[in-house]
């Protein structure tokens, strides 16, 4: 389950508010969380709209730190993506970061099908020890963007694959393969 999604039965409207409070934006490659940057967003969105990159970053870095842990050594690494992250909410082109490797998302609520269909994905990645990500989905609102009417899906490298199935191990790899040849391809 990615980070931040998980939360007790039972948990506390409180465990609840933090958890749904935290995005996963990229930075260098890597899908990072990030506490609180939705309303930091919100409350810098007049007041920072037309300035540097720069200014943005150093602010963005320091309203949001009180929250989130941030290695010093990584600070400009994470200005660059919380400005990416800022210039997208107000509504500015924004250059996205390559992606190294694959990108898999498995749309499901989490029943036993869509986790079965996120395991099969998992092995045929590892065994073809092919480099990338795979993420779980599970908010139908995010499901919805993908125009899929049935769970589970597939998606590799923004393609839909598979919608309403579990593919067999084998498709799954052949699909997997066709996608790294074609990262292969678009990069040289």
């Amino acid at each position: 389950m990615p980070f931040g999604l998980r939360t007790r039965s039972q948990g506390s409207r409180y465990e609840k508010a933090v958890v749904s409070d935290v995005t996963q934006i990229r930075i260098r490659g890597n899908l990072v969380g990030i506490a609180g940057l939705n309303r930091v967003m919100e409350g810098m969105a007049s007041e920072y709209a037309g300035q540097s990159d720069e200014a943005i970053g150093r602010e963005m870095i320091r309203r949001l730190a009180a929250k989130n842990y941030i290695p010093g050594s990584a600070e400009d690494h994470y200005a660059v993506g919380l400005v990416r992250e800022f210039r997208r909410f107000l509504g500015e082109p924004v250059e996205e970061e390559p992606l190294s490797g694959l990108r898999v998302l498995v749309l499901g609520p989490g029943c036993p099908q869509c986790s079965r269909l996120e395991m099969d994905v998992r092995e045929a990645m590892a065994e073809m020890k092919a480099p990338g990500e795979i993420i779980h989905i599970s908010d139908i609102r995010e499901i919805g963007k993908y125009g899929v009417m049935g769970t589970p899906a597939l998606v590799i490298n923004e393609k839909v694959v598979s919608v309403g199935t579990n593919p067999e191990k084998h498709k799954i790899r052949r699909w997997l393969e066709e996608a790294a040849g074609q990262n292969n391809t678009s990069g040289a």
